[in-house]
């Protein structure tokens, strides 16, 4: 078994948003951090989220006042650092009698306006629907008014990935497909027994800190030998999505009410389809089994279509995803009235820490780092432990205005006339002003490789397992990107066999934990 040499200052379980979110706070402090994820980056939660970066505008109901107003915060902090993947969306939610009065809406969006230092999201305002085109898609004469409110949309595997990218980048090493096996403490240092899930070595690491970032798995991560008997516990509840064609030409999100209490998103989804969820219900089992049941298909299909013009069906679904959010269990009695908020238990066997972190939500996943990091900082030995760092250093490709991703596609097709409008705007959204590190020197459209189609060419996928730790198909067209949407299964086959015959286990490059 191959033991790394240096011990390291922390090491993080877990690849996931709040894994990754630390790893880049605490490396850029100064610290030596390694990060092992057992499969992809982004592989659980944190790909299957609505993709949203809001402050949680039903969390009022619940008195979450704190948690809102953190969240609400983040949004333009992290529409700055990201405004390739983040970007502004507009939600209409119509006014329906009988369910939440007028007045409380009004209310709840006035906070929402006031509270969390809003400065470039447009302000809410009133709609008329008889007049407006966001009434169009609605059912007629149903609803006469709602209100417009903001919020934004974020690429939540890309943000994963790029937090990992950027650590990577000032020194962290990022082992994907290492699971740990065993987690046992000795004179104050932890030791990390792992072994890769691909080629089955087996290796160990050692650091002064540890944190439990496990997500749904983070009471297994405890049993694996910590010595530690936790206190908290986690809630495992089921979200499930679905995704249709195209069903409206604006832009603009949807927000419905249900009868049972609960709400919907309806949004425009990578340009030609729309997302709609999610679900809550609790879920037990193995949460890298999870799948949306026939149950919540038929939920949301009925939910959308007691709105729109055109009712939903379960035979327009085009895809369904589903993930299990690991909340702090606070013995709420249903799943979707159980908090959104995090929680962190600090543990100390044998004078060695161990932070498990319970709950969060992807809004907030900065600023649970930073607070993870102020509970660890009495056991790290850097002394550049400067606060808030992450919030003004952009995230790799983020180093424009967050009004510039336009004038970046036109650069793009400046540069590289070859590649259509469609392709510079997918790349723009993705890779931000890296995308021209990926195209590099081509000149032509042939010399970008293979064409895998939907505008996947051989040179991106060679940077995304040089640069973002792809290794398979599946990590290309559904983490790294949304083209498994548009892509036949015969192409993502031909994907697959070349990825078999070019690929590589980890480049040198993230192996080291090196500069990219």
């Amino acid at each position: 078994m191959r033991l790394l040499e240096r011990i390291f200052d922390l090491a993080i379980i877990g690849g996931g948003v709040n894994g990754c979110g630390i790893a880049r706070d605490a490396v850029g402090r100064g610290n030596s951090v390694f990060l092992c994820e057992m499969n992809d980056l982004a592989s659980g939660t944190s790909s299957w989220s609505t993709k949203l970066v809001h402050g949680g505008l039903r969390y009022l109901e619940y008195y979450e006042f704190r948690l809102v107003r953190e969240a609400l915060i983040e949004r333009e902090i992290l529409w700055g650092i990201a405004p390739h993947i983040i970007r502004p969306l507009r939600f209409v939610l119509p006014h329906h009698a009988g369910l939440r009065p007028a007045w409380l809406l009004r209310l709840g969006l006035f906070l929402y306006d006031h509270i969390g230092g809003r400065h470039l999201l447009p302000a809410t305002r009133s709609v008329d629907l008889r007049r407006d085109e966001v009434g169009r898609p609605l059912i007629p004469n149903r609803y006469s008014r709602a209100f417009e409110y903001s919020d934004c949309f974020v690429d939540d595997a890309r943000l994963v990935v790029l937090n990992a990218r950027d650590a990577a980048d000032k020194g962290a090493e990022i082992r994907t497909r290492t699971r740990a096996t065993e987690i046992r403490q000795s004179d104050g240092i932890w030791t990390v027994s792992m072994v890769d899930t691909l080629t089955g070595a087996r290796s160990q690491v050692q650091a002064r800190a540890l944190v439990n970032a496990g997500g749904p798995w983070v009471e297994d991560v405890l049993g694996r030998g910590a010595g530690v008997n936790a206190k908290a516990k986690v809630r495992l509840v089921q979200g499930s999505h679905i995704v249709v064609k195209k069903l409206y030409d604006h832009d603009r999100a949807y927000m419905f009410q249900n009868a049972d209490g609960r709400i919907i998103f309806v949004i425009p989804y990578q340009d030609d389809f729309t997302l709609i969820g999610t679900t809550d219900r609790d879920y037990d089992g193995d949460p890298s089994k999870v799948k949306a049941t026939v149950e919540e298909i038929e939920y949301l299909c009925k939910a959308a279509s007691e709105y729109l013009a055109k009712p939903v069906t379960p035979e327009d679904v085009v895809w369904t995803y589903s993930g299990v959010r690991p909340l702090y269990d606070d013995g709420a009695s249903e799943a979707k009235a159980a908090t959104r908020d995090y929680v962190f238990e600090l543990d100390m066997p044998g004078n060695a820490p161990l932070l498990s972190i319970y709950g969060g939500k992807i809004t907030t996943y900065r600023r649970l780092a930073e607070e993870a990091l102020e509970r660890l900082a009495p056991y790290l030995r850097s002394a550049k432990a400067r606060e808030g760092w992450t919030g003004k250093a952009p995230l790799p490709g983020g180093d424009m205005g967050v009004s510039d991703v336009d004038g970046l596609i036109a650069e793009l097709q400046r540069g590289y006339p070859f590649i259509s409008y469609e392709h510079a705007r997918r790349l723009a959204r993705a890779y931000g002003t890296r995308a021209s590190k990926l195209l590099g020197d081509a000149k032509s459209a042939a010399d970008l490789g293979q064409a895998f189609g939907a505008t996947l060419t051989e040179r991106e996928v060679r940077y995304l397992m040089a640069n973002e730790w792809a290794v398979t198909a599946e990590d290309v067209v559904w983490r790294r990107s949304k083209l498994g949407l548009r892509l036949s299964a015969d192409e993502i086959a031909a994907l697959s066999d070349w990825i078999a015959a070019h690929g590589v286990r980890q480049s040198p490059l993230l192996e080291a934990g090196g500069r990219s």
